[in-house]
């Protein structure tokens, strides 16, 4: 038994069953899933998931580092790899994120361990009967993208923001039927 919306695919069912709210501390896979869900922003995620591994090419396995020193010969041919969403205002801002992400940590401060300092280190399970009964933003997720868009971060609403912690593990929403709980 799995949430229902992961059964529309195999890469939906493996994203469900192995990363959706299971609890990340990987820098490499915060940047992933803060890049993915902004580029979803609009879109489903079934779309964005089918397109997960052009993105990793794409974006040098996520590599923050190389990311962020993504020139403007590196931005236009991601504008033309129609492998990934092509919108610029969702590339510039992963190059932009990547860059802030960067000053973190050169400034000893991890990208992960921010996030994770908002909930006091400790994942956030919720309970729900129904998939229907999930917020798509909650008071945290409102924080959390307040703070984030000071930093200078971009397509950080609290939508994006809601998934994103469901995807990094910072909150578990399966419902209480799942197996994956």
């Amino acid at each position: 038994m799995r949430c229902e919306w992961a059964n529309s695919s195999k890469e939906m069912q493996d994203y469900h069953d192995k990363e959706w709210g299971v609890p990340s501390h990987d820098e490499r896979y915060f940047f992933e899933m803060l890049t993915l869900e902004g580029a979803q922003a609009g879109l489903s995620w079934a779309t964005i998931i089918k397109r997960r591994q052009t993105y990793r090419l794409a974006y040098d396995n996520f590599n923050i580092e190389k990311v962020a020193r993504f020139d403007e010969n590196k931005r236009e041919e991601l504008l033309a790899d129609k492998g990934i969403i092509r919108n610029h205002l969702k590339v510039d801002s992963s190059i932009n994120n990547a860059q802030i992400i960067q000053k973190m940590h050169q400034n000893n401060e991890k990208f992960s361990e921010y996030i994770w300092n908002f909930v006091d280190n400790k994942q956030i399970i919720n309970h729900y009967s129904d998939i229907s009964e999930l917020p798509a933003q909650t008071e945290l997720s409102q924080r959390i993208s307040k703070d984030l868009k000071k930093r200078g971060f971009r397509f950080v609403g609290p939508t994006i923001i809601y998934s994103f912690l469901q995807a990094v593990g910072v909150i578990n929403d399966h419902i209480d039927t799942c197996d994956f709980k």
